[in-house]
């Protein structure tokens, strides 16, 4: 964690994650005070990360995640029913949707924030995830725990965005604002989508994956696509002692220009020609 950041979170929370072991749905004490803290997560006034703006880090708040872990030992299952489905879970689904489109079929558990202007379609938006506003989540996506999503993403159907809850200081997945993530790409182990960046269909990047330029051939990050840029999944070459194999990328193919709005012909036309799909 930041030496200069403080967790709006109670410090009873790093108190109970001590005698973790020792604690049950019986410890009263403790179940107020874990559901005090994922009710602020829940509302907003706390999240599990973000980007600090001078330095471009990703700040983890681990208490926050120590909350969410908790509340898994000191919340008991209970048994609801939504119209003709049956659930039967320690986590209850979200409650609070004020300016929130949610269409049937959709399902956000507690402890995940929506802000308003968020449209769910039918999808899954996990404990501890932040969506910012004005974003869609497409049919089928996916939207792991603690994850981070700014404004106005569309994470296109199919998308999985993935969660991470342990290590407490693992940094989770971030959306940039203003980004498109394109049809059942996978964006997971903590990697990162830039600000106004376009993934294309199919695209997987993990934390590991080499990002690469096809202008220079030159390798820009691990596990990060740039800002304002279009990105599309590929291959490279590697030699091993068995021959020479096609190992798992992600080539940036455009620059765009920064703070424009998206132009989908334009896009289509840049994925084109260099023989992707749109």
């Amino acid at each position: 964690m930041s030496e200069t950041f403080e967790s709006p979170l109670p410090p009873a929370v790093d108190e109970l994650w001590e005698r973790r072991a020792e604690l049950s749905p019986d410890d009263s004490d403790a179940r107020g005070v874990v559901v005090g803290a994922v009710d602020m997560l829940d509302t907003g006034k706390a999240r599990v990360a973000f980007v600090d703006a001078p330095s471009g880090e990703v700040i983890v708040d681990e208490r926050a995640k120590r909350a969410i872990l908790l509340s898994f030992r000191v919340l008991g299952m209970v048994r609801s029913q939504v119209g003709d489905f049956h659930h039967n879970d320690r986590i209850p689904l979200k409650t609070s949707l004020e300016g929130v489109r949610v269409v049937p079929g959709a399902i956000a558990r507690w402890g995940s924030y929506l802000a308003p202007g968020v449209v769910l379609m039918p999808s899954y938006t996990n404990i501890g995830a932040y969506v910012d506003s004005g974003t869609m989540v497409d049919t089928w996506a996916t939207v792991g725990s603690c994850a981070q999503i700014g404004r106005n993403v569309h994470l296109s159907g199919g998308v999985g965005i993935g969660g991470v809850l342990e290590p407490p200081n693992a940094v989770p997945v971030i959306i940039g604002d203003e980004a498109l993530i394109g049809s059942r790409s996978m964006i997971v182990e903590g990697a990162r989508v830039g600000t106004g960046a376009v993934v294309g269909a199919g695209t997987i990047l993990s934390a590991s994956m080499p990002v690469i330029d096809v202008e220079t051939g030159e390798e820009i990050s691990r596990g990060q696509v740039p800002d304002w840029c279009v990105a599309v999944g590929g291959t490279r070459d590697k030699k091993f002692p068995g021959g020479s194999f096609g190992l798992p990328c992600v080539l940036v193919l455009k620059r765009l220009e920064a703070g424009k709005r998206h132009d989908k012909a334009e896009l289509n036309d840049v994925l084109r020609q260099h023989g992707v799909n749109a």
